[in-house]
């Protein structure tokens, strides 16, 4: 597969634009399109009717990790590591219509109406954590400690405007990112400070924390349940996850696979959908009894993915086996590997779809 790659002049300024890609690589076949950003490359495009890469976009800042559409289709964005800044890229013609700077290290995006939510942390050390309670650990702590190193933040940007309009405070090494139901508070996951909390989305105050430690150690995906009654989330190094109430009360502990990370419900709310990073597989539970249902074999260091518009199959990005793995939604059966080579991060589709880094709306 001949791959049409969209390249753009070196940054100068605050917008800058690219050559458009060519033809069907950008158009939306009949069943859609997903995007696949790459920590050691571009963002790969998926196109869903024949499961096969159809063309790639320059992001411009180097090292794109989390990415999400917006609702009406008109820009896709992506977190770039590098450059520490949010791409914001036109999805019909890939033209790169500008990069926001939003700080150090940003990571997790979630887009909600003209709006896009950025985790970015200053403090971050890079690479894999340290072991919770290792030599190693205690000395990163005591060291930030003793530096007065920054928490990590929520960037708000308006999509619209272009613009960083302001910033959450969050905890040290916050990953995960979700809304209330009412779209009032968001809640985020803070790994190295061992909580969740949640803020209120206009004026960033603190609402409510929630100390995790007891379960696990190293929260990292968030989801409200469809009913918008009660989250779930991940503990990385627990291998667990919680269950929380509507007040964000924990009302239940779930033992999980081998290191849990993004998270996703079907559509009914009835089975949730967990990728192990270290356990190869997505693992899928009953919602009403909390068994295991199923561990769906896919590829190594698997974190984010999504159904597909139609949600007739699930893709699942697995950075350290560069692939991505097709998982028929209906029998759970894995039906083939789409190779990618440069480490795999977030996946979202378009139309949007449910996953771990998206909703429909």
């Amino acid at each position: 597969m001949k791959f049409l790659t969209a390249t753009h002049p070196a940054f100068a300024g605050a917008a800058l634009t690219v050559a458009m890609l060519a033809g069907p690589a950008m158009a939306d076949s009949g069943k859609g399109v997903a995007y696949v950003s790459n920590q050691n490359g571009e963002i790969t495009i998926i196109d869903l009717a024949t499961m096969e890469p159809s063309g790639q976009i320059d992001a411009g800042g180097g090292s794109p990790r989390g990415i999400g559409v917006t609702a009406d289709g008109k820009y896709l964005v992506s977190a770039n590591r590098d450059s520490g800044d949010l791409a914001i890229i036109d999805r019909v013609s890939g033209q790169l219509v500008k990069r926001v700077p939003i700080g150090e290290n940003p990571e997790f995006v979630r887009v909600r109406g003209d709006y896009a939510f950025v985790s970015f942390e200053p403090a971050s050390e890079g690479g894999p954590p340290p072991a919770p309670g290792s030599q190693e650990a205690l000395e990163l702590q005591k060291k930030r400690e003793a530096e007065g190193e920054e928490p990590a933040r929520i960037a708000v940007v308006d999509l619209k405007k272009g613009e960083k309009v302001r910033e959450i405070v969050g905890g040290m090494e916050t990953e995960g990112i979700e809304f209330s139901a009412d779209g009032k508070k968001i809640i985020i996951t803070n790994e190295a400070d061992e909580n969740l909390s949640v803020h209120d989305i206009q004026t960033g105050k603190l609402v409510k924390k929630i100390d995790t430690k007891k379960y696990g150690n190293r929260p990292r995906g968030v989801k409200m349940h469809p009913s918008g009654k009660w989250y779930a989330a991940t503990l990385e190094y627990g291998n667990k996850l919680v269950v929380l109430d509507g007040k964000f009360n924990v009302t239940k502990v779930v033992p999980t696979g081998a290191v849990p990370y993004g998270l996703m419900f079907d559509r009914s709310g009835d089975r949730l959908f967990v990728a192990l990073a270290k356990g190869k597989a997505l693992q899928v539970f009953d919602t009403k009894t909390w068994q295991p249902i199923k561990e769906i074999p896919v590829g190594d260091r698997c974190w984010h993915f999504t159904y597909t518009p139609d949600e007739s199959h699930i893709l699942v990005a697995c950075g350290r086996s560069h692939d991505i793995h097709v998982v028929d939604a209906r029998t759970l059966e894995p039906v083939k590997t789409i190779e990618d080579k440069k480490l795999p991060w977030g996946i979202v589709t378009y139309p949007k779809s449910i996953g771990s880094l998206d909703m429909p709306k």
